[in-house]
């Protein structure tokens, strides 16, 4: 490919405004030659919490898990003593939100919603997306809300991949989508804001990314 070269007066101020945009537009047109189009997109809405193994500071820490940035994700594997949370400092009323995780198989975790005590999480005062493919009654394990909207047979598995939760609470209707499949659905009215809280319980837990949109 060969350019031709042009003289061009610069005297004026038209004139050098008139080269600066002809030199753009030819230096967009070689890159898009070479390399494609450029391609610019938005989330409109969608605030990022966690980005890798950024965002551990969009949140406050509740018990002793050792939670931490890590290798592209923000985990924990133990605890001192009981279970540990990780809970935004902002409330949210209705909202989709988007996360994906990485759960050992033994692990016991949960995404815990409209918290009802921002030190005190609860699945009696939350709702509460669980992550515990080894839960007694597996009807309100892995893709359940506990309490509120069992999953059915087959019950999905999350342990020792990475997974996908999109959650939607809007008003009293709560769904959830695990891996693309609707888990759970269910009409609820006791929980109508509050902070949200990932959960350590037990294992390994890894998480690599977390959106919300409110409503």
């Amino acid at each position: 490919m060969s350019i031709a070269s042009t003289h061009i007066d610069l005297n004026s101020e038209d004139d050098k405004m008139n080269h600066n945009r002809k030199y753009f537009l030819l230096i967009t047109g070689l890159l898009t030659t070479l390399s494609g189009p450029l391609v610019f997109s938005a989330d409109s809405g969608w605030l990022t919490l966690i980005d890798g193994a950024n965002g551990i500071d969009n949140f406050n820490q509740v018990g002793q898990a050792n939670w931490a940035p890590a290798d592209g994700f923000i985990g924990a594997t133990s605890s001192v003593d009981g279970p540990g949370f990780l809970v935004t400092k902002e409330s949210y009323d209705d909202f989709e939100l988007r996360v994906e995780f990485w759960a050992s198989d033994d692990a016991n975790s949960g995404i815990f919603m409209r918290c009802q005590d921002a030190n005190t999480i609860t699945d009696r005062s939350c709702y509460e997306a669980n992550i515990f493919d080894q839960r007694g009654d597996l009807s309100f394990g892995t893709g359940g809300v506990v309490h509120i909207a069992p999953v059915a047979e087959p019950y999905p598995k999350a342990g020792g991949k990475w997974n996908t939760y999109e959650i939607t609470l809007q008003g009293s209707h709560i769904t959830v989508v695990l891996n693309g499949e609707t888990t759970a659905e269910a009409e609820d009215t006791q929980f109508s804001s509050g902070p949200i809280a990932l959960q350590w319980g037990r294992g390994e837990l890894r998480f690599r990314s977390m959106q919300i949109r409110p409503l």
